[in-house]
């Protein structure tokens, strides 16, 4: 289990590490914030698939032009991974890496090729759209809300709240 937690709107670093911070419990092993303009991602990870720092979230592509925080466990990324080798150098063993270099070659349409339980924030930069994505059960929580000012996301209500 793993917290995820982000805006899009009014926000800051240490708005979001509160978020995070909330759900502290759901990943003990790591933290991340990616904070851009007025974009902010925030995973706390309990390492499961690649116990290395090179699983760490928020990951991004080679060009930093997308970044995603997830929680959750792909169950075919392994066969994912093998389509992607011949064209993407992998620098870890993680399921989430496959996420992106999938987006970057498919782009949105990566959350239909995804088997699993997941819940996901992808940002692309260069499109500058923030995506969110669970698995088709709903087995992973992925909490939103809207108003004028900020869009907000979470694992748990309670990183709303934090906002």
């Amino acid at each position: 289990m793993c917290g995820i937690a982000g805006y899009w709107g009014n926000g800051n670093e240490h708005i979001l590490n509160d978020m995070v911070d909330s759900v502290s419990y759901r990943g003990p092993d790591d933290k991340g914030t990616f904070v851009q303009g007025k974009v902010g991602l925030a995973q706390r990870r309990l390492s499961i698939i690649d116990l290395s720092q090179g699983g760490h979230q928020p990951m991004s592509n080679k060009d930093g032009t997308i970044w995603i925080v997830f929680n959750g466990e792909i169950y075919n990324y392994k066969t994912l991974r093998e389509e992607l080798s011949a064209k993407y150098t992998f620098k870890s063993e993680s399921d989430t890496e496959v996420i992106i270099h999938l987006y970057e070659e498919i782009g949105e349409e990566v959350f239909s090729r995804l088997q699993g339980m997941f819940a996901i924030s992808l940002f692309d930069i260069k499109r500058n759209k923030l995506f969110l994505a669970r698995d088709r059960m709903g087995k992973k929580p992925l909490y939103w809300s809207h108003s004028d000012e900020v869009f907000l996301f979470g694992s748990e209500l309670k990183v709303l709240m934090k906002h």
